[in-house]
C-alpha cells in the first residue's frame, strides 16, 4: 500500500464529471493529462478499461502490469501495460491504497452463477461496457472487452491461490489519480452491482476529473 496525494487543485480541472451508479463513461485523455477516479461514496467499484487511443487493440493487460511490477495490486507507482507492451498510464496518486486487477467485471451470467438464476438479467458492467464501446464506434465491439481494473475494490489472493471479495477499504473521497503516457481511451462502467455486500447493496456515484499536464 503506497499511500500519495495529489497536488492538483480540483478547481483548475479542464474537464469533470459524475458517473451515476449502474452508467458507463467513455472519453480520450491525451499523453500528459492527469485523470483522477473519486470514489464519492465509498467502497464503490469503478470497472475500468484502458486503449491505446492510436491503437485500441493495444488495450490494457492485467498479465504484464502484474509481471512489470511483480505485484498483484495497483497502487502509486504503478504503469499500467498494454498488450503490446506500451505503458498507457502510470498510477501518481491514491489516498486509497489497493485497488484490484484479476476479479474481473460482473457480467449476467456471473450474476446468475454467484447469486441466483433470476438474476441473471440484472444490469452488469459487461452490458455497460458494450453499450459504451458500441455506441463510440470506430469498429470496436464486443470482442473489445477484456480484463479490466477494479479500481476501489479488494480482491485478496489467499495463499492457496483463490479470490475472496472482501469489503472494501476505501472511503467517500478517496482517489487514484494517473498520467496518461500516450493517448490513451478510458472507459468505466460504474458498478451497478446490487448483491454483493462490499458496497453495502448500494452502489453510488464516482467522479472523473482531467488537468492538462505542463507542457499543454
Amino acid at each position: 500500500m503506497s499511500l500519495v496525494e495529489s497536488k492538483l487543485d480540483p478547481k483548475d480541472a479542464v474537464y469533470r464529471h459524475v458517473v451515476l451508479a449502474g452508467e458507463p463513461w467513455m472519453r480520450e485523455i491525451k499523453q500528459g493529462q492527469f485523470f483522477r477516479i473519486v470514489d464519492l461514496g465509498g467502497n464503490q467499484a469503478a470497472d475500468t478499461l484502458f486503449y491505446n487511443a492510436r491503437d485500441t487493440s493495444d488495450r490494457y493487460s492485467a498479465q504484464d502490469t502484474i509481471q512489470a511490477q511483480r505485484n498483484l495490486y495497483l497502487t502509486t507507482g504503478t504503469r499500467l501495460m498494454s498488450t503490446g507492451g506500451t505503458a498507457l498510464l502510470t498510477i501518481v496518486a491514491d489516498t486509497c491504497g489497493r485497488h484490484d486487477t484479476l476479479g474481473g467485471a460482473c457480467a449476467n451470467e456471473s450474476n446468475m452463477v454467484r447469486y441466483a438464476i433470476e438474476k441473471r438479467f440484472m444490469h452488469a458492467c459487461r452490458s455497460s461496457f458494450l453499450k459504451a464501446v458500441i455506441e463510440w464506434g470506430h469498429g470496436m465491439d464486443k470482442r473489445d472487452i477484456a480484463n479490466n481494473i477494479n479500481f476501489f475494490m479488494n480482491v485478496p489472493v489467499t495463499p492457496e491461490g483463490k479470490l475472496t471479495f472482501e469489503d472494501g477499504i476505501s472511503e467517500p473521497g478517496k482517489y487514484v489519480e494517473m498520467r496518461a503516457e500516450t493517448d490513451v481511451l478510458a472507459l468505466i462502467s460504474n458498478c451497478p452491482q446490487l448483491n454483493n455486500p462490499c458496497n453495502a447493496y448500494n452502489p453510488t456515484p464516482v467522479q472523473v476529473l482531467i488537468w492538462d499536464g505542463p507542457e499543454q
